[in-house]
Parts: C-alpha cells; sequence; structure tokens
C-alpha cells in the first residue's frame, strides 16, 4: 500500500504543475502484468484467476506453463510446470495462497533460451536495440537478478510491430518511460516502475538512452 500512498501524493504534486515521470494514476492502473492484456493480440495463451481448477484445466490444455504472481519482480516466484508435474497442485496452493490471489498463467514459449528481450520506450517509441536477457543453464527465467546474461541485439520486424501496438496506449497515459519484455515473438510484460537496461544497452551500442529520456520530458515541460 505504501506504493498507493505514493502515487496519491505524487498526483497533488502534478496538480500543482510539476511533471511525474509517469504518470501516477498510470502507475496505479497498469500492474506489469495485466497490463498486457490490453494487447491480447501480442501475447501468449494466458490466464489470470485463483482458482485451482482453472489453472488446472489451462494446464491440461498446454501442457507446458509458467505461473507467476501478479505483483513479483526479479524473477521471484516464477514456476514453470511440465505435463506430470507431481508439485502442480502444491505451486498453485502456494501462489495462490490456497484461493485467495489470483495469479498469472502463461503458455511455455521454448524461445526463452535464447533470452527475454528487454525493449526500452520512450514516450511511445522503441529505443533500436534490445537487451536480451539469457538465462543461465538449467534456468527458465532471464532476469538478470536470477543469473541471466545480457546481450544486446537490434529489434526485428516482429518487435517493431509490437512497439507499434503498444506504443500509442503508453502516450495516452502519460507512461513516458517503459520497459516491454518479450519472449521471442510475445509480449510478456509491461515494466512502468522501474524499467532497467539502460547501462547494458548504451554500454554495447555506444547509446545516450539516459539523454534522449531527458529530450523527451523536456518536451513535455
Amino acid at each position: 500500500m505504501e506504493y498507493i500512498y505514493s502515487t496519491y501524493l505524487l498526483e497533488q504534486a502534478q496538480a500543482a504543475g510539476a511533471l511525474i515521470v509517469n504518470d501516477p494514476q498510470s502507475l496505479r492502473d497498469a500492474n506489469e502484468k495485466l497490463f498486457t492484456a490490453w494487447f491480447p493480440e501480442c501475447c501468449p495463451e494466458t490466464l489470470v484467476t485463483r482458482q485451482g481448477t482453472l489453472i488446472r484445466d489451462f494446464h491440461q490444455t498446454h501442457g507446458d506453463i509458467i505461473l507467476k504472481p501478479l505483483d513479483g519482480m526479479g524473477g521471484a516466484s516464477i514456476f514453470r510446470v511440465k505435463q506430470g508435474d507431481p508439485n502442480l497442485s502444491v505451486i498453485i496452493e502456494t501462489l495462490t495462497e490456497h484461493g485467495k490471489k489470483s495469479i498469472m498463467a502463461q503458455r511455455y514459449i521454448p524461445d526463452i533460451v535464447d533470452g527475454d528481450k528487454r525493449i526500452l520506450m520512450i514516450d511511445g517509441e522503441p529505443v533500436p536495440f534490445a537487451l536480451a536477457r539469457i538465462p543461465a543453464k538449467g534456468e527458465t527465467r532471464g532476469n538478470l537478478a536470477a543469473g541471466g546474461r545480457a546481450e544486446g541485439r537490434p529489434l526485428t520486424e516482429r518487435d517493431y510491430w509490437i512497439c507499434q501496438q503498444v506504443g500509442p496506449k503508453l502516450r495516452e497515459k502519460g507512461l513516458i518511460f517503459v520497459g516491454l519484455d518479450l519472449i521471442g515473438d510475445y509480449l510478456t510484460e509491461i515494466n512502468v516502475t522501474s524499467p532497467t537496461c539502460i547501462r547494458e544497452l548504451d554500454d554495447q551500442f555506444n547509446l545516450n538512452i539516459a539523454g534522449d529520456l531527458m529530450d523527451a520530458i523536456e518536451r513535455h515541460l
């Protein structure tokens, strides 16, 4: 709740004329996992529920799935559940707190072995390079905080297409600095609070992403 309270206070500063990056109301509205639901054409098959029976049905349909909390970060509490996994029930019970909390289930995307791509968006436009966070051997999570390694790559045609779908909504909601997470050809998360990977992309491609962000902020003043 401290996070929510902070956005209320920031709204008062906004009402007094300050530019807040990102917009406080949009920070509340745009849950980093759920916000992807606004762009179903960009996402893998996804289910959000706290009902164990629905999660089991989803697992039965897709065979290999990812389960994760809606409020996690850094790869915390993300589980891959394959067909026949004997731990499915206890994972569901743990993540949903016995049916009290909704979680997200997504079809497992095999392309994760090639990295979870972070694309930085500035005022609705993408930085032309993504940072692929490649999982450590035996890991499913590519997050750098979970031991992944970083490798910069130019955006693909599909990457640009996804950015074109998401960018106008980001501008509409006053989300000036955002990080999109993609696995293969699919959008998996939209990070609106503290997108990382500026330094890694700057170092690998001689960019000045912070400078570009400051220019965008200046245009809004």
